[in-house]
């Protein structure tokens, strides 16, 4: 009896152990985490980029003990696009006109027109919906525009940004002009400024071989119609700034590729090496290429698998053959490790609470190293040797 409660204890021990071991599933243990406002949801709109920079900036004024504040998006988009629009008649056509955006859109639209709280001008609200749905409109604005600027006047009529208007306004709702807020009047204008936040003080950061290191260059990408400068650095000192910043309470703006296999729908951002072991469970090549890919997505991020060794030509190599392109926007604020103790970034997503975790993904270091477009941080994140070889004060 004693030498079977003996043997029992040891197979219960041995089970038990195994189990704890298992690498079924990821188990995350956070590291470090950075305050955040809550996920938003872009639904059908292109306007990721007015969302997670919103997130960033509203995240910054957490980290400066300014209160929590959630602002508008679509004022945001509403003087992007109307810009975008005057640019792309000013350009004949020939330039871009789409619903997408980049970070400094709203760093120029925060420093140029200020900003408003939601409640002042609500996505969806134009046509009785709590969500944005910009199918309509962008087809609008962009029928008109094409039309204005391919016309064969030699003068354009002063009067042709009118209708543009009306279109935003009609989905978008007007521009505000003054406003109450916690009791206070505002305008756009003012209510930024009482914020006291220095938009030069944003920094976009980038990785590319095809111009020099620490240099600034304009990303070749359509929705930088702006043409904004972003610092060039290698890639393990972009890496080495992102983390930087998380682990001394800074959040990220982060632009990324989200085409990939390895961005699963549910949560996890991962890039698997099939040369490194990481095949499918049971199968065998044919199966592979037979799957589709939201079965591949699943199957590829189910467990913690050996990733990719991610180089600065593989990066490059990606960006120039359009395999990298210039996604989605999302916000960084904080680093986690697998049961493995593989390092992942916490994401903040703006596709409502979809997914596992509600609205959050964890992107591994491969994945980030390999598919980062560009960020934006504070220049304080920044460690001081890499400040000074960018020559920033």
């Amino acid at each position: 009896m004693k030498k079977l409660t003996i043997l029992s204890l040891f197979i219960a021990f041995y089970l038990t152990g195994f189990a704890q071991k298992d690498t079924t599933g990821f188990v995350f243990t956070t590291i470090k985490e950075n305050k955040i406002t809550s996920v938003k949801n872009q639904n059908r709109s292109s306007t990721c980029w007015s969302y997670s920079a919103l997130g960033f900036i509203e995240a910054e004024l957490l980290r400066l003990n300014k209160g929590e504040h959630d602002f508008s998006e679509m004022f945001v988009v509403h003087h992007t696009m109307r810009d975008r629009a005057i640019n792309f008649v000013r350009l004949h056509g020939e330039s871009s006109f789409s619903p997408g955006g980049s970070f400094y859109d709203v760093l120029y639209c925060w420093k140029h027109y200020g900003i408003v709280p939601d409640t002042e001008m609500p996505a969806g609200v134009m046509y009785g919906d709590t969500l944005a749905n910009h199918n309509d409109l962008d087809a609008a604005a962009k029928a008109y525009v094409d039309v204005i600027a391919n016309s064969k006047s030699l003068k354009l009529s002063a009067l042709w940004k009118q209708p543009l208007d009306a279109i935003y306004d009609t989905y978008l709702g007007k521009l505000p002009k003054e406003f109450t807020y916690k009791g206070k009047k505002y305008t756009p204008r003012s209510f930024a400024d009482s914020f006291g936040l220095n938009m030069d003080d944003y920094i976009s950061l980038t990785s590319y071989t095809h111009h020099p290191f620490y240099k600034t260059f304009s990303l070749e990408i359509q929705d930088n119609w702006r043409n904004a400068g972003s610092y060039n650095l290698p890639i393990a000192e972009l890496m080495q700034v992102m983390t930087n910043a998380v682990n001394t309470g800074y959040t990220i703006a982060w632009g990324s590729d989200v085409s990939e296999d390895g961005f699963t729908r549910n949560g996890i951002a991962v890039m698997p090496d099939a040369q490194k072991g990481a095949e499918l469970t049971g199968s065998d090549m044919a199966r592979w290429l037979g799957l589709s890919k939201a079965d591949k997505r699943s199957e590829l991020t189910a467990r913690p698998l050996p990733e990719m060794t991610i180089t600065q030509e593989m990066r490059q190599i990606a960006y120039d053959n359009w395999e990298t392109t210039d996604d989605h926007g999302m916000l960084i604020y904080g680093i986690a490790k697998d049961q493995n103790g593989k390092k992942y970034f916490m994401v903040k997503n703006s596709w409502g609470k979809a997914g596992k975790y509600k609205g959050y993904w964890y992107a591994s270091e491969a994945f980030v190293a390999y598919k980062t477009m560009n960020i934006i941080v504070h220049k304080n994140a920044i460690p001081k040797d890499i400040l000074k070889k960018l020559n920033i004060k």
